[in-house]
């Protein structure tokens, strides 16, 4: 099991650090209280739990918990459980300006200035970021780049799969998924809803997808939607994204958003890319198109 504790400055990205590594499939725990943290490491580390990542976030808005944490992670130590920390900090001008543009008070500073509680939290980890394994700054880096930054060190596994493509195909009788982030309509392409012997299949079955693969107008729309999408990726990837879902819609979601889905996802993953497929109505509405 991989155990990262992460812990630093307030206002030096602890919050979106975590989210990255929640899209990297960490089990992930924030303001945990020091003293909870072998609890967390025993529970996660059993064999039933199937938990292999996890990320705790550790930090002074635990108040007099927080105290405790040096301690802890020496205890730690001595029990054998393997475990990096990872320390985040920025210069005081940076986390000052992030102070303001977000209004909120820093944790340390009570009824002091900005500059009291940091001061403050400076004192107080000053020893356990000599202990961190990794020390980033973030002051130069935006959400985007820092999540860059930290999915160098703790985002290696991932790199095989990348973007995770959700690949829906859909009727439109039945609404449009809510979550999609790209529809394609395929109403327009020839119907096997009016050929008698293939109303009751689905495009799961060969017949149907012979039927509606051999019309020139969907094999052009299949090169060119696959030609958008290869564009497409590498975009959302530098971006930042880790899923993107992709509806194929015709009218019931049997017969063509079914077997252009199926072609589309064999296409990605003999690409390298990693797309998953669910057809969301394809028995809901068998004998109506």
């Amino acid at each position: 099991m991989r155990l990262v504790i992460i812990t630093g400055l307030s206002g030096a990205g602890r919050s979106n650090t975590l989210k990255a590594f929640e899209d990297w499939g960490y089990f992930c725990v924030d303001n945990l209280p020091p003293e909870l943290i072998p609890t967390i490491a025993e529970l996660c580390g059993r064999s039933d739990t199937n938990i292999d990542k996890v990320a705790l976030v550790v930090d002074s808005r635990g108040g007099v918990f927080f105290d405790e944490l040096e301690n802890v992670l020496e205890q730690m130590k001595d029990r054998k459980f393997e475990f990096e920390l990872l320390f985040l900090d920025a210069s005081d001008e940076v986390l000052i300006q992030r102070f303001k543009a977000t209004r909120r008070k820093h944790p340390l500073a009570s009824e002091d200035r900005t500059l009291v509680g940091l001061s403050l939290e400076r004192e107080k980890l000053a020893e356990i970021k000599k202990k961190a394994d990794y020390i980033i700054d973030t002051s130069d880096l935006n959400v985007k780049e820092l999540k860059a930054e930290v999915g160098k060190i703790f985002a290696k596994e991932n790199e095989r799969k990348g973007l995770l493509i959700n690949m829906v195909s859909f009727g439109f009788k039945h609404g449009i998924p809510l979550d999609a982030d790209l529809v394609f309509d395929v109403r327009f392409l020839p119907n096997p809803f009016y050929v008698e012997e293939l109303r009751r299949l689905t495009g799961n079955d060969k017949e149907v997808q012979e039927y509606v693969l051999k019309y020139k107008v969907t094999q052009t729309f299949i090169d060119k939607t696959f030609d958008l999408l290869k564009f497409l990726i590498p975009y959302y990837i530098e971006e930042g994204k880790t899923q993107l879902i992709i509806a194929i819609g015709c009218t019931g979601g049997q017969h063509r958003s079914v077997t252009i889905a199926n072609v589309l996802t064999e296409l990605l993953n003999k690409e390298g890319q990693w797309a998953i497929i669910d057809h969301r109505d394809v028995y809901k509405y068998l004998g109506e198109n």
